[in-house]
């Protein structure tokens, strides 16, 4: 029998291989099953290596041994290894967990590469992928075969059931549910949660009678799947023979931050998502999560949570295993020692040309298109190649690395050039937009993973290669403008901000762009054209200019915001929006005669808000700080606002963990906070409005200074209603 379709999930399944289902044609969900043995590798002295041979030969049911030649990326000669393979892929990790205890001294390789990267590199699957399959009356698969690829631009996707499981109540550690809210496309119904009651029949019965292939939820991984098994709830996987699959809750150093993942719940057959854990939903939601999914071939619920530091290293493991080159197990390869000189001279970053403090008009941005990946994939930049001059032609024989980046480079800059042509209203462009983010974050980490220190195909060098690429690309483009007769007002890394009298539409940039391609040979677009533009000072010192600290109108009336407290994640939702409504104010000024208007509007907006907190307006949902714990509870020696709060959570009976995020409110007293998840109520009338007033003035006091009005004078306004400032503003 033949199936046509899309793949949806892949797990394995015992001595039988490995489950595929497929979303088929006539929209009916199969199982199949396809026999797929799995192999790792191990590699040491010819003595050891025939020890472990005998201690596999003796064991019940006895591997597949086989001795090779495979090739190590970091090693010139090709190398001799021990072949161990099992029919079982569940059985893998258990049997590399003893081998690797008895036989700690070898070198393994392929050892922890995740199943469907494997088929993937055997078979060319992907999520979603379009497919057929012929198999027997059984459901054993005989030939499997891909019929599209992950880099399509524009896939035919399977008509996916998507069923929502809402909490309209919000977070349950705060607010224990009364009821839940089931979303089927049109078709929406509430019921209700009674604690310590059973689930009543109506979700099962909506589970068998919708069968989705998504479930959407809230708190589901931390709170609600694990509520509904203990209630005894009939199995949420669409498999009955694999109820589902939890993974512990985690803690881990990265980027010199502490991170948290919470519990994961991930079913067979259908797919879980949890919105409140999925990694970057907020940056892209579904859409991306697909799209995450089909170029790094990890399964969908997967692909959700992980960094994107670990897609881009999936990817690297499946070109590799596509060569025949072997993936280390560890990363073998250190940095090698080296005078400070040579420090000095190769590790120099990412180039900054300080911007010109204030505001400035008619302003072009121009963005190099995900500049560090295009130049490893010019320079042909990886860790067993010397990179070439950005000067030269791409290499004939590219390395590891470029040809992993390569085709979802090509891929975001074909979408994006689509996106561009497509009008405002085409629906499509927010599917390119989600999809692109998605791409954006593998193609950022990737630089990073070539200096990371677990990167199995990293190597410092090569880092060091990127950055010195990216510097030459930003010089060149620089003296491109400046021949050209623009003035430069800002680099920062990818991206210059430019100047000219009379440029003031995307067609009076077009020769810059052009002239800096043709000297650079890398994708640069332009990002739009400011309106206005205001680059910052440092908050400590105001002659002091930052790269990264600025705001601006673009021509289109839309924002952009850097560095300030609107994006960050730890402001208060009111000051954000305090924030961002005296930008929005600002952003009305067409001309610069339209400033000074626009100007005493927005700080008619800030007297408004600051009274709305003065009165208790503000709801205390958007007063709320949410802070990131840096260290378990006991290591703090001064504990920050979100330890105290955290403080308070545990007297109560609630565990946080490093890494996690702690809601709170500034509140006057000794504690100076109160966790927002205990259990009491809490008084109004402790909250501290002098701090939020605070908050709201200095985020404030950023969007007015480039306007003439200092921080001190503008405290002085908000106190005296009467004063009228001069905006002294620059013409």
């Amino acid at each position: 029998m033949t199936y046509e379709g899309w793949l949806l999930d892949l797990y394995a399944d015992g001595p039988r291989g490995v489950a595929l289902w497929l979303v088929t044609d006539d929209d009916r969900r199969v199982r199949l099953c396809q026999r797929f043995p799995v192999r790792f590798f191990a590699a040491g002295p010819g003595p050891r290596l025939r020890a472990l041979w005998r201690w596999l030969r003796g064991r019940e049911p006895a591997p597949g041994l086989a001795r090779e030649e495979r090739r190590d990326l970091f090693v010139a000669e090709r190398l001799p290894v021990l072949a161990v393979e099992t029919a079982d892929p569940a059985g893998l990790q258990p049997l590399f967990a003893e081998v690797e205890r008895e036989f700690p001294d070898l070198t393994y390789y392929d050892a922890d590469v995740p199943l469907t990267v494997r088929h993937a590199a055997a078979f060319g699957s992907f999520p979603l992928a379009r497919c057929r399959a012929e198999a027997d009356e059984q459901g054993n698969v005989r030939a499997f075969e891909v019929l599209d690829s992950p880099w399509a631009l524009d896939p035919a996707l399977p008509p996916l059931r998507i069923l929502e499981i809402n909490l309209p109540e919000g977070d349950p550690q705060r607010t224990p549910p009364t009821r839940l809210e089931l979303r089927f496309r049109a078709w929406k119904q509430s019921y209700p949660w009674v604690a310590g009651s059973a689930p009543a029949a109506w979700l099962r019965a909506a589970l068998q009678k919708l069968d989705p292939d998504i479930v959407l939820t809230d708190y589901g991984d931390t709170w609600l799947l694990p509520e509904l098994l203990r209630r005894g709830q009939a199995p949420l996987s669409r498999d009955p023979a694999y109820p589902l699959r939890t993974v512990e809750e985690h803690t881990y150093f990265s980027y010199g931050q502490i991170v948290y993942r919470g519990q994961q719940v991930h079913l067979y057959g259908r797919v879980h998502i949890d919105r409140q854990n999925a990694m970057l939903w907020r940056d892209y939601g579904l859409e991306g999560i697909l799209e995450n999914a089909r170029v790094t071939a990890l399964p969908i619920q997967t692909a959700a949570r992980i960094s994107p530091g670990t897609g881009i290293s999936c990817m690297q493991m499946q070109t590799a295993l596509r060569d025949g080159v072997l993936v280390p197990w560890h990363k073998q390869q250190v940095e090698q020692p080296r005078s400070m000189l040579s420090l000095i001279q190769s590790d120099f970053g990412g180039l900054v040309y300080q911007p010109r403090i204030g505001l400035h008009f008619e302003v072009g941005a121009i963005d190099f298109v995900s500049l560090y990946p295009a130049v490893m994939v010019r320079c042909n930049i990886s860790p067993e190649t010397q990179a070439r001059p950005l000067s030269q032609p791409p290499a004939p024989n590219p390395g590891l690395i470029p040809r992993t980046l390569a085709p979802l480079l090509h891929k975001r800059v074909a979408l994006k050039t689509w996106a561009a042509k497509l009008p405002a209203w085409d629906p499509r462009r927010k599917s390119i937009r989600a999809r692109t983010a998605a791409q954006k974050w593998l193609l950022v980490v990737c630089f990073g993973y070539l200096g990371y220190k677990n990167a199995r195909f990293g190597r410092i060098e090569a880092h060091e290669a990127v950055t010195a690429g990216g510097r030459e690309a930003l010089l060149r483009a620089k003296e491109a403008a400046e021949d050209l007769g623009f003035a430069v007002l800002h680099l920062y890394v990818d991206g210059l901000w430019v100047q000219q009298a009379g440029c003031r539409t995307a067609e009076d940039f077009e020769p810059l762009l052009a002239e800096v391609t043709r000297r650079t040979g890398l994708p640069i677009a332009l990002d739009g054209v400011y309106r206005w533009v205001a680059f910052l000072p440092s908050r400590g010192n105001r002659r002091v200019p930052v790269g990264n600290r600025y705001f601006g109108v673009f021509t289109d009336g839309s924002l952009k915001v850097r560095g300030l407290d609107a994006r960050r994640r730890d402001t208060p939702p009111w000051v954000t929006a305090v924030q961002m409504g005296l930008l929005e104010c600002l952003a009305q000024a067409v001309s610069p005669e339209d400033l000074k208007p626009a100007a005493a509007e927005a700080l008619g907006r800030l007297r408004r808000e600051l009274a709305r907190l003065r009165e208790g307006k503000v709801p205390l949902e958007d007063l709320l700080c949410a802070q990131k714990l840096s260290r378990p509870l006991e290591k703090y020696t001064h504990p920050s606002p979100a330890a105290r709060a955290a403080g308070q959570l545990q007297a109560a009976g609630k565990r946080t963990a490093a890494g996690q995020r702690v809601r709170f409110l500034y509140v006057r007293g000794e504690e100076r906070v109160w966790a927002w998840d205990l259990p009491q109520t809490f008084d109004r009338r402790c909250l501290d409005v002098g701090m939020y007033r605070k908050l709201a003035l200095r985020a404030a006091a950023d969007v007015f200074q480039p306007f003439g009005i200092e921080p001190e004078e503008l405290y002085a306004l908000m106190h005296n209603a009467a004063r009228v400032p001069l905006f002294p503003l620059p013409v």
